[in-house]
C-alpha cells in the first residue's frame, strides 16, 4: 500500500521554489528601501519606488500562483492552510516595503530621519533569515534547529524595531514643530516597523509547521 501511495506523493514539491521566490523578492525589496531611505533627491526615490513596486507585483503574481497551485494539487508537502498563510505572510512584508516607498514619494518629507535607515537596515536583516528559514523548508526535518534559530531572530529584530519606532515617536513629538511634517514621518516610519511586524509573523507560521511536521 506503501509503494501505491507514494506514486502520489510529489517527488519534488512545487510549492517550496515558489515560496522560495517569494523570499528573493522581499530581499530585493528589503535592498531598494535601505537605498530609499538614504536618499535625499525626489527624483531618484521615485525611481526606488518604481523598481519596489515591480517587486510587489510580483510578490502579487506569485502568491496568486501558490493560491492556484493549492486548487489544483491532491498531495501538499503540508497542510494547505499553513502553505496559503505563509504565502500571504511573505506577501505582507513585501506589501509594507512597497506601502513605506509610496508615502515617501507622495509625501515628500523635508528629511528622512537616520531611524528610518534603522528600521531599513532591520527589515534588509529580517529579509536575509526570512529567506535562510524558506530555503530549509524542504529539508525542515534535517534543520529545524537552525530554522528556529531564524525565526527567533525574526522576533527579536521586531523588538529592536519596536524600540526604535517608540522612541523615534517620542523624539518627532518632541522637536518636530511642522504638524504636517509629523503627519508625514509617522505614517512613512509606520510602514518601516510594519514590514519587520510582518516578518516576524512569517517566523511564527514556520514554527507552527515545524511544531507540526519535524
Amino acid at each position: 500500500m506503501n509503494n501505491i501511495f507514494d506514486k502520489f506523493v510529489p517527488k519534488e514539491p512545487k510549492f517550496f521554489p515558489i515560496l522560495k521566490e517569494m523570499a528573493e523578492v522581499i530581499l530585493v525589496a528589503s535592498d531598494l528601501i535601505t537605498e530609499c531611505v538614504q536618499n535625499s533627491d525626489h527624483d531618484t526615490t521615485i525611481e526606488y519606488y518604481k523598481k519596489i513596486k515591480e517587486q510587489e507585483k510580483k510578490g502579487d503574481v506569485l502568491s496568486a500562483k501558490i493560491f492556484d497551485e493549492l486548487n489544483s494539487t491532491f498531495i501538499t508537502p503540508f497542510d494547505r492552510e499553513d502553505i496559503h498563510h505563509l504565502a500571504d505572510r511573505l506577501d505582507d512584508v513585501t506589501d509594507y516595503i512597497n506601502s513605506c516607498a509610496k508615502r515617501i514619494v507622495l509625501y515628500n518629507p523635508k528629511q528622512m530621519p537616520k531611524e528610518a535607515v534603522e528600521l531599513a537596515s532591520l527589515i534588509k536583516e529580517g529579509a536575509i533569515f526570512i529567506s535562510k528559514a524558506v530555503d530549509e523548508l524542504d529539508v525542515m526535518k534535517k534543520q529545524s534547529k537552525k530554522i528556529k534559530e531564524y525565526c527567533v531572530e525574526l522576533h527579536n529584530i521586531e523588538n529592536r524595531a519596536d524600540d526604535i519606532y517608540e522612541n523615534f515617536l517620542i523624539d518627532l513629538f518632541a522637536k518636530e514643530k511642522d504638524a504636517i511634517e509629523v503627519i508625514k514621518l509617522k505614517e512613512i516610519m509606520y510602514e518601516l516597523e510594519k514590514a519587520t511586524d510582518a516578518a516576524e509573523y512569517v517566523g511564527k507560521i514556520i514554527k507552527t509547521i515545524i511544531v507540526k511536521y519535524s
